[in-house]
């Protein structure tokens, strides 16, 4: 599919998951084809153009400086690209919960990134046109960032995403929804990194359902408390998002300073957590075992 910059909507808008499966084709999937917009265009529900942080211009500059940017490598982008997709697409997670806003994006605004992102072999999956919000292109970037960031820093949504288990495995959790979890986790796997240990990728997905397990019977907010985010804080960061320039490529923006993650909350879980990476294996052979007895 050619990169030139595609005539598109100048505002965002909402398509139904229906509209998806209706018009996504192989074709498309394979970068083959352009999507039918003016048929796309007659199922969408347009939002307020008078709402700057629903233009589409600046979503579209950044993704194409993504594209250009990792070109040799497209997961690499995820991790620059997350942090400003969400400093760029400012919302509330109810407004992101939508899964008709990234329907839009992925079909009219740039099919194109998600090709280039997510084509494996032949076609990128229909799950990264339309999906639960740890699989579709743009929902999943979204929420990395809402879900790791503490508070206006996005330095934790870096590691999250240079390691792509974090993004494939963990964001499906329930219990990553409690943020000294989710601080705790990244910050273990960052020492892990850092130690120069082997096979990070499945020490994540290890972590991670340990976690997810633990969690079912032991709850982590009575553990570590979380303080309630600063809704005022992220309304207005909200709203000033229509005064304030571009957000920057050569480093990271900020985010809503909405309340960071307590590092004391985050302190009590941390030798929980190194346990259950610790004893994991040891209890997956000890389940093997009794499976074979």
């Amino acid at each position: 599919m050619s990169r030139n910059t595609p005539a598109i909507p100048s505002g965002l808008g909402l398509l139904s998951d229906a509209a998806v499966t209706k018009y996504l084709s192989r074709g498309m999937q394979a970068g083959q084809e352009k999507p039918p917009r003016g048929a796309l265009a007659k199922m969408s529900v347009a939002l307020p153009e008078t709402e700057e942080r629903w233009h589409v211009e600046p979503v579209r500059r950044l993704l194409d400086e993504a594209m250009n940017r990792f070109d040799g490598d497209p997961p690499l982008a995820d991790r620059w690209l997350a942090p400003r997709l969400h400093a760029t697409l400012r919302m509330t997670r109810a407004e992101a919960a939508d899964s008709r806003r990234w329907n839009f994006l992925s079909m009219i605004v740039a099919p194109d990134y998600v090709v280039w992102r997510h084509r494996r072999r032949e076609i990128a999956q229909v799950a990264r046109f339309v999906g639960p919000h740890y699989t579709q292109a743009f929902s999943r970037l979204w929420w990395a960032a809402e879900l790791f960031r503490s508070g206006e820093d996005y330095r934790p949504v870096e590691v999250a995403c240079r390691i792509q288990d974090v993004l494939n495995t963990t964001m499906r959790l329930d219990v990553i929804d409690h943020r000294p979890t989710a601080a705790a986790i990244i910050q273990l796997l960052q020492r892990l990194e850092d130690s120069g240990v082997s096979g990070l990728g499945d020490r994540a997905n290890t972590l991670s359902s340990a976690v997810n397990a633990a969690g079912s019977t032991l709850v982590y907010d009575v553990l570590a408390p979380d303080e309630p985010a600063d809704e005022d804080a992220l309304a207005d960061w909200i709203t000033a998002g229509a005064l304030a320039p571009a957000v920057p490529w050569d480093r990271l923006p900020d985010g809503p300073d909405d309340g960071a993650v307590s590092q004391h909350a985050v302190d009590a879980l941390l030798p929980l957590f190194e346990r259950l990476l610790a004893e994991a294996p040891l209890r997956q052979r000890q389940r093997a075992v009794e499976e074979d007895e």
